[in-house]
């Protein structure tokens, strides 16, 4: 991406994370974060990755009202960017948290069934 559209990504996610949180009044998109806007060369589109708490029905559900509410999110976008053009939002998730997790849980499965500290064949007693 150039810089220009890397300026734009930017101030896209900014501004929608501020409109998400103080114009969106529909409970399901509460649970939210936006990670990460990726803007076509043209401006035409943005791709806005979400990630979404909760199991795969709110995610789902949330991803919904997100695309429900882009014609409206984007004409709150279009007045406060002040651009020519408002790019097109596509909304999809992110589930980078997800898969960062569960690492973290295997790791840690792992972590506690193979801990070298404790050799079951010695004891306290027998390090003196």
């Amino acid at each position: 991406m150039s810089r220009r559209t890397d300026r734009v990504a930017d101030l896209i996610r900014k501004e929608l994370s501020i409109l998400l949180l103080r114009e969106v009044s529909d409970p399901r998109i509460r649970l939210a974060t936006l990670s990460e806007v990726t803007v076509a060369p043209n401006l035409e589109w943005a791709k806005v990755s979400v990630s979404v708490l909760g199991d795969d029905e709110q995610r789902e559900e949330c991803l919904k009202a997100l695309r429900k509410a882009s014609g409206y999110l984007r004409t709150l976008l279009g007045k406060r960017l002040e651009m020519r053009t408002t790019p097109q939002l596509q909304f999809s998730l992110d589930r980078g948290a997800e898969y960062s997790m569960h690492i973290s849980q295997l790791l840690d499965e792992l972590v506690s069934h193979d801990d070298p500290s404790t050799d079951p064949g010695e004891s306290d007693d027998d390090a003196s």
